[in-house]
């Protein structure tokens, strides 16, 4: 059309010329999609927990990610010298109390490690292996047989996990609906698929001879346009230098589109739009929220993934970069990239994952676990992924359901099996790129979901993933003993109809266990 226009009207040619990136990028997206492969919520520290927690007995793994030496969150270190006055070691911030400036508060009270190695030191005689299994039924029973508030389904099963014995069940392998805990399942596989230094890279790829910038969308959900990035992949960098690498090539206004291929099918979860979950796309950013939130229910934008286009449109503008309003598209082979942001490693993204219950980054690494292993990138793929990395390692598989990586579709299933044989790997330590499946864990009454549960003894000592649904209460983790066991559990209630009782009764139980 071009070649005829010029040869009848040079005019026309030259609007054809201009106009061809649009057309170019419309045709693109109307062709069939090819497949292709916080700051953690800080704890409310309390004068009961510190008295009650500080104790932070052994845990089950090597310090990893966010822990430092001491085995304590740095969040959470600096969350204490923020809210409490009173403390002791400073914990490698400095000299002492008296170095620290005029007015400022007090270092963190000293407490033990969280976190240990398996066979560490930092409890008398090291983590031992747990005892049999002559006490548990006597403890538990009560709690988890006869408790009525459990309602109709309940199952659960208690592991030595040094050694994966069985120390108690009931039901252990019945599959009920899991709920969150269903994010240990989808951290395993993604970690045994990409590994824990991968990244989720976003980036921008100028299409040659047409001015056409596609912003492509790689799956991280925790890119952010905020000023502060937190140490998060910035969409402000990758404006910078996007605008800087088109200044070289004197290049001053662009067609802007983008690109969401990475994932296939639809990106609206079974539970319809929810304030838990954005869609699930490949390009979003700050998840999409409408708030300064970044974590929990928050309201989500309509479309993620134009929204962060448009938003990305404007921070060029900042640098001097006209764009014209976005649309979708899809880069091509010969596009030149122009400059790239990475997420956090993907062990840090599993942390913040299971700290926080973060549904977005649970659909996207079940989306990058199916890409990673030949699956398509949908809802079906991602959980046929995370059967397959589960059964390759060994695991017991028989009866469990994936549905989705986040566990808000109520036709997922897990046994109690399951869960406590996850984590039973994840401590292994022959399988040190797991750790974070255990150091992402929420601790007690100090992190994530369980900040504002666990105000008795057990403080500090129970670490689970929590796991709620309307008529469905799970929580799934490790314990320590008072005299160095370490436990794994799985606790599952189903048709529950009292949310409160089902959840107090299934931390009394794992408090049961830290303080029999």
């Amino acid at each position: 059309m071009a070649r005829a226009a010029d040869a009848v009207r040079p005019r026309l040619a030259r609007f054809a010329r201009a106009t061809g990136p649009r057309v170019t990028r419309f045709a693109r997206a109307t062709a069939p999609r090819l497949t292709r492969i916080t700051r953690p919520k800080t704890w409310q520290y309390t004068a009961g927990a510190a008295t009650a927690g500080l104790a932070l007995a052994a845990g089950v793994v090597t310090a990893a990610g966010p822990w430092d030496s001491t085995g304590q969150r740095t969040a959470e270190r600096d969350r204490a010298v923020a809210l409490d006055h009173t403390g002791g070691a400073d914990h490698g911030r400095g000299a002492g109390a008296s170095g620290t400036a005029p007015g400022s508060p007090r270092p963190a009270p000293s407490a033990g490690a969280v976190l240990t190695g398996l066979g560490g030191t930092s409890t008398p005689g090291g983590v031992k292996a747990a005892p049999g299994t002559e006490n548990l039924a006597d403890l538990l029973d009560p709690l988890l047989k006869d408790d009525p508030g459990l309602g109709e389904h309940r199952a659960a099963a208690v592991v030595d996990l040094t050694t994966g014995k069985r120390l108690y069940g009931l039901d252990s392998d019945a599959a009920l609906t899991p709920a969150s805990t269903t994010k240990i399942a989808t951290a395993v596989a993604a970690l045994t698929a990409m590994g824990p230094d991968h990244r989720l890279t976003t980036r921008t790829a100028l299409e040659p001879d047409t001015g056409e910038l596609v912003l492509v969308g790689g799956g991280d959900p925790t890119l952010t346009a905020r000023e502060d990035a937190h140490g998060l992949a910035s969409l402000r960098t990758l404006a910078e230098k996007t605008a800087t690498a088109l200044k070289r090539r004197d290049v001053r206004k662009v067609t802007l589109s983008y690109d969401t291929t990475l994932y296939a099918g639809t990106d609206l979860h079974p539970i319809g739009v929810n304030e838990n979950l954005a869609r699930v796309t490949a390009l979003m950013a700050d998840e999409g929220r409408t708030d300064d939130s970044t974590s929990g229910p928050a309201p989500r934008v309509p479309d993620p993934a134009d929204a962060a286009a448009r938003t990305f449109a404007d921070l060029l503008e900042q640098h001097g970069i006209t764009a014209s309003p976005p649309g979708p598209s899809k880069a091509t082979g010969r596009a030149t990239t122009l400059a790239t942001v990475s997420s956090p490693p993907l062990s840090a993204l599993v942390e913040r994952m299971l700290t926080n219950s973060d549904n977005d980054l649970a659909e996207a690494l079940a989306r990058h676990t199916a890409a990673a292993t030949g699956k398509r990138a949908d809802f079906a793929g991602a959980g046929a992924a995370v059967t397959a990395r589960l059964k390759q390692l060994g695991l017991p598989v028989d009866g469990a359901r994936f549905h989705d990586g986040s566990g808000l579709d109520r036709t997922d299933l897990i046994t109690p099996g399951l869960l406590t044989a996850l984590l039973t790997e994840a401590a292994d330590p022959a399988r040190p790129q797991l750790r974070a499946v255990l150091t992402g864990l929420p601790v007690a009454h100090f992190t994530g979901t369980l900040a504002g549960r666990y105000t008795d003894g057990a403080a500090g000592l129970v670490r689970a993933k929590t796991g709620t649904l309307t008529g469905v209460n799970t929580l799934a983790g490790t314990v320590t003993t008072p005299d160095g066991h370490v436990l794994g559990f799985a606790f599952l209630t189903n048709a529950t109809t009292d949310p409160w009782t089902a959840q107090t009764t299934l931390d009394r139980a794992a408090t049961a266990l830290a303080l029999p």
